[in-house]
């Protein structure tokens, strides 16, 4: 087995999931406008939106992608921010498919809350509720 290289000399520098979606442009009205993220990488029919420091989303024009576009969805976008508040009520504006209520969860002591995007993926916005899960 060749030697694997040394994580903290060869360190990931950034973390993309890519999501399919059959109309494009819903995905970069719906990350880029309505959440406002920002656009990080622009390879025409892939677009990367910074979601935080070292993580982002690609999405992807299932036409030319290397995954194909599915019915039902085997991913969940979740997003940790510091206070969840203020993600809740600005969503509850937007009437988003299947929103669902704030909820508390003490067995991973999260306060969170999940809606689907415009081509079905559950997204999830969450805090830490205890201190030793803060990233």
């Amino acid at each position: 087995m060749p030697d694997r290289p040394h994580l903290s000399a060869n360190k990931a520098d950034k973390m993309i999931t890519f999501i399919y979606y059959r109309d494009l442009s819903k995905g970069i009205k719906f990350y880029g406008e309505t959440l406002g993220f920002s656009l990080a990488i622009d390879q025409g029919w892939c677009k990367i939106y910074q979601i935080s420091d070292s993580g982002y989303l690609g999405i992807v024009d299932e036409k030319k992608g290397m995954q194909n576009w599915h019915a039902e969805k085997t991913v969940q976008i979740c997003i940790r921010v510091p206070d969840v508040m203020p993600w809740y009520k600005f969503c509850l504006g937007l009437n988003l498919a299947n929103q669902s209520e704030l909820f508390n969860s003490a067995e991973l002591k999260i306060r969170a809350f999940v809606f689907d995007d415009p081509e079905g993926y559950q997204v999830e916005f969450q805090e830490a509720t205890s201190p030793d899960l803060l990233l």
